[in-house]
């Protein structure tokens, strides 16, 4: 199941995990857990016609919040070796892949589908930085899977170490919702930047002297810089900014996304929203479409050698395997 996205940095979502738990200051306002209340609601509307959404019920408590599980969502795992279109592919919008109740095993399996699709381009983000530092070693990282780190304030900017110490080919920050200054940003080996405000009801603040701090660390250290979104109109400075009008009007709505007269939508080299990974155009051409997945070992890999070939021929993937459901620890 291909769902595009709307946001404004990536082309398609793939949910093979659902619930999640809240761990940093950015979770208040979790739009993934608005959202999966109400996947909920309708899968217990029509529970005969629900599909995928049901697994939502099953990590949604009666108060509408996380209930600390975590549902393995096995049939939706091969779903990016049926997209033919190589397209850039946000990896758990709805989720945390190295959440602290997601298996290795799992995890593994997951990196295995983006291992055989090199056409896609995978763009992986985490808020559980320390798990991520701890797999590394472990996983094969191939350059059509970016990893990423959120860091909404000071308190989270040593996720960055962490990012930094992986064997990821491409590594971004995703400093949203941008909660407060980050100055003195250590940017040495990041690739991108994205940052921007809080949307949604009850969203908070964001003053545009944070922006432009970290818009000119980024120009300082010549790191593509992605300014998504002011999230609220009136954190906005610019009352003529034309990307603030409502999307009926021709806007974008969320309260515009130009700063200082001029839209900063900078990416990693090569590649752009409209166009597929520069990595996969060599290799799609002789891509198989019918790629049958294959398991992956859970055994230790030493860090000298990342991304080693690690596959055998036993399948990952059975259509009719039920979801795991996962008990997760309250934060």
């Amino acid at each position: 199941m291909a769902t595009k996205s709307t946001i404004a940095w990536t082309q398609k979502t793939w949910n093979p995990l659902a619930g999640c738990t809240r761990v940093s200051s950015g979770c208040e306002n979790c739009y993934a857990e608005k959202m999966s209340r109400r996947l909920a609601k309708m899968a217990a509307v029509h529970p005969e016609t629900a599909g995928r959404k049901s697994h939502y019920l099953k990590v949604i408590g009666q108060n509408g919040h996380w209930n600390h599980r975590i549902a393995l969502i096995e049939e939706a795992l091969a779903d990016p070796l049926r997209w033919r279109k190589p397209s850039v592919i946000f990896v758990n919008s709805m989720s945390d892949l190295f959440h602290e109740e997601v298996p290795l095993a799992f995890i593994l399996r997951v990196f295995a589908v983006m291992q055989q699709t090199p056409r896609h381009t995978y763009q992986v983000l985490t808020k559980r930085a320390e798990r991520l530092r701890e797999f590394d070693a472990q996983l094969p990282w191939l350059p059509n899977i970016w990893m990423g780190v959120s860091v909404e304030t000071e308190k989270q900017v040593s996720r960055i170490d962490d990012l930094r110490g992986t064997h990821a080919a491409v590594k971004f920050l995703s400093l949203e919702p941008l909660l407060g200054p980050l100055p003195g940003l250590d940017l040495k080996g990041i690739d991108w930047v994205i940052t921007g405000g809080e949307s949604g009801s009850g969203a908070r603040s964001m003053d545009a002297a944070w922006v432009r701090d970290i818009r000119d660390q980024c120009v300082r250290g010549k790191v593509p810089f992605f300014f998504k979104q002011w999230g609220k109109r009136r954190n906005n400075p610019d009352a003529t900014d034309p990307s603030a009008k409502a999307k009926k009007g021709g806007g974008s709505g969320k309260g515009g996304h130009m700063l200082d007269g001029r839209i900063w939508d900078e990416t990693p080299k090569g590649w752009s929203k409209g166009s597929w990974s520069p990595f996969a155009q060599a290799s799609v051409a002789n891509q198989a479409d019918s790629i049958v997945p294959t398991a992956i070992h859970d055994g230790p890999r030493t860090a000298s050698q990342p991304g080693g070939a690690i596959a055998d021929v036993s399948p990952i993937v059975s259509m009719a395997t039920e979801p795991q459901v996962r008990h997760a620890e309250g934060v």
